[in-house]
């Protein structure tokens, strides 16, 4: 008896298409020709957060481009593309020695294919040249897989301030290099 999958005999079945290639993540330096992608970023990223937000953290978090070139000064961004296109950002400072990770921001849509790992990656090689002796990060206790995220690749939490930022839990991480 035949069916659409193929005979009855086993083994023999319809081919299913090929899986669409993912394209490489390519992080780089941030420029200014990038401002204007960087902030729709954001915009789309918290949208799309649940709802909860105090309202002034989700606006803080969606700078206007001149808020953003703002931002800049004594920051160093780090910008990951696929196929050309934007889907995440990653700040980093350096303050006394060791190196701050923030505003992190990943697009909805290509979370949980290594975005962040790689984003993170490169800040920590930018740290290690700069000499930094320690990279921490500071998310909002409500952002878990942040925090996950930092914990697998090497981030110890260091602390935790109560309602410290908008009434929000805050997890110190911190990777000694």
């Amino acid at each position: 008896m035949a069916t659409e999958q193929g005979s009855d005999r086993g083994g023999e079945r319809t081919p299913t298409a090929p899986e669409k290639p993912v394209a490489e993540t390519v992080v780089e330096r941030v420029t200014h020709s990038d401002v204007p992608a960087i902030c729709q970023l954001y915009k789309k990223v918290w949208e799309s957060e649940p709802p909860g937000l105090p309202a002034e953290l989700g606006k803080a978090w969606q700078p206007t481009p001149l808020e953003f070139t703002s931002r800049m000064e004594g920051v160093t961004y780090f910008a990951a593309r696929r196929g050309g296109h934007l889907v995440g950002v990653l700040g980093c400072e350096l303050r006394q020695g060791s190196c701050h990770l923030v505003h992190l921001a990943v697009d909805p849509e290509g979370r949980r294919h290594g975005v962040a790992t790689a984003l993170v990656s490169a800040v920590v090689e930018w740290a290690r040249r700069a000499n930094a002796t320690a990279i921490w990060a500071d998310p909002l206790g409500r952002f878990h897989a942040a925090s996950s995220l930092l914990k697998k690749l090497g981030f110890a939490e260091s602390g935790v301030l109560h309602r410290h930022a908008w009434n929000e839990d805050v997890h110190l991480l911190e990777r000694v290099l």
